[in-house]
């Protein structure tokens, strides 16, 4: 009984290391072709790393299915990520570039392209996609992203690491227009522009306090995400009659409101240093569930010429926009009272008619 379990395992390892040779064999022995540019698998891809001929370069990397960082500083904005993850899948090889421009091609490539580089998780062991073991993260792809064609509706592309100096015309089937575009090498471009985005029961608190009036500041307490208490500032007094479905709406309210533009690296710093040193108009601090804090301020951004009439008058502020800093004062930002009326209101807006 004995030796024939000694048999039986003896047999399952030959075959298992049968298989894995069969396996290599064949990856060694199928030559990919160099047109193999897109992903096959896009789940399994952890980290992106993008640079250009200007030193500018990001690295994307992916904390969970729905939260990728950018540097590990900042949130990426998750619609871009998936763009960029289906125009990796998406892409296809139209045709090769032709003889007589190659040469041209791949001196522009040389000098302009960005390079492209894309980490996977695999596995050591991975046998038909039946068994697969010691999963580890690898460097897949590397490739070179041109120009646009003449037509406007292709890309060129090189691979890294296949066959040498061979250049392809790369799109996106039933797609009019080129890919480069998607493949950016700044910063910014990537960004989550969400200031704030939470729901009632993520709120422990919210106060908002007007330096140019300080009756109009307060803070709202939630009791039990349906209840809340209304305090003012200026006093420290509760204020009891105010209107719960305006109160209700204002809290509601801080969801999925975002910047306008990052303004800090376009910035002079002694223009930033200048605008923060003053006196903000507003400060915004939430307070979530965890103890974690948000804290916006904001401050007056310069008018300008407003023609009215056959007269021209100057407007001493923006009556559109606001200047503002963000995750803890290290980014100067430009926000929209649009979009940010609703959650700066004051305190008398709450009181019942």
């Amino acid at each position: 009984m004995k030796k024939n379990k000694i048999t039986i395992l003896i047999t399952i390892v030959l075959i298992i290391i049968a298989a894995i040779l069969i396996s290599t064999s064949s990856n060694t022995t199928l030559k990919k072709e160099s047109s193999d540019f897109a992903l096959l698998d896009t789940s399994s891809v952890t980290k992106i790393f993008i640079a250009d001929k200007q030193n500018n370069r990001v690295t994307l990397k992916k904390i969970s299915p729905d939260y990728w960082e950018i540097d590990e500083q900042y949130k990426v904005s998750q619609r871009k990520i998936d763009m960029l993850l289906k125009t990796m899948q998406d892409i296809r090889v139209r045709n090769p570039v032709s003889i007589a421009e190659h040469n041209n091609v791949i001196s522009r490539l040389a000098v302009a392209a960005k390079k492209v580089e894309v980490y996977q998780m695999v596995y050591r062991i991975d046998i038909f996609g039946w068994i697969q073991l010691f999963q580890y993260e690898k460097l897949t792809k590397v490739y070179y992203v041109g120009g646009a064609t003449m037509d406007n509706l292709g890309t060129y592309m090189w691979m890294e690491g296949k066959e040498k100096d061979r250049a392809y015309v790369v799109h996106i089937p039933n797609f009019r227009g080129f890919v480069s575009p998607r493949y950016s090498t700044i910063e910014n471009d990537w960004r989550d522009y969400t200031v704030f985005n939470y729901k009632v029961p993520e709120i422990r608190s919210i106060q908002v306090e007007h330096f140019q009036d300080p009756d109009r500041s307060y803070k709202v307490e939630n009791i039990n995400n349906r209840d809340f208490k209304l305090i003012s500032l200026k006093d420290k007094k509760e204020i009891t009659n105010y209107d719960t479905l305006k109160l209700l709406n204002f809290v509601t309210a801080f969801n999925n409101i975002n910047f306008e533009a990052v303004l800090t690296n376009t910035t002079e710093q002694s223009k930033i240093d200048s605008i923060t040193s003053s006196n903000p108009v507003h400060i915004i601090t939430v307070v979530d569930k965890n103890g974690n804090s948000t804290v916006v301020k904001t401050f007056y951004k310069k008018g300008f010429g407003d023609k009215i009439g056959d007269g021209a008058k100057l407007v001493p502020v923006d009556i559109e926009r606001l200047y503002a800093t963000i995750n803890d004062g290290r980014d100067f930002v430009l926000i929209q009272y649009y979009v940010f009326d609703k959650v700066l209101r004051p305190l008398t807006y709450f009181e019942k008619e």
